[in-house]
């Protein structure tokens, strides 16, 4: 998982911003059913960061997004 640049994801079209936001939403869900299932056991996430991460992406997909009016 990426850093996304805002500068770099409002130069996208509304296909790329849709397809990237399925795409971390989906590693969100993931992480977190990971993160669930780890619960118990002694080990956790090999990469905690990752989920913040997503989340930033989406947010910052959102966003370039609601610019364009879509």
């Amino acid at each position: 998982m990426q850093i996304l640049d805002y500068n770099e994801v409002k130069g996208w079209d509304v296909k790329e911003l849709d397809a990237k936001l399925n795409e971390n939403r989906k590693a969100v869900f993931e992480l977190r059913m990971e993160k669930g299932i780890k619960r118990g056991s002694s080990t956790a996430l090999e990469k905690p960061h990752a989920l913040k991460i997503a989340k930033k992406n989406i947010a910052k997909i959102l966003t370039a997004k609601n610019a364009k009016g879509e």
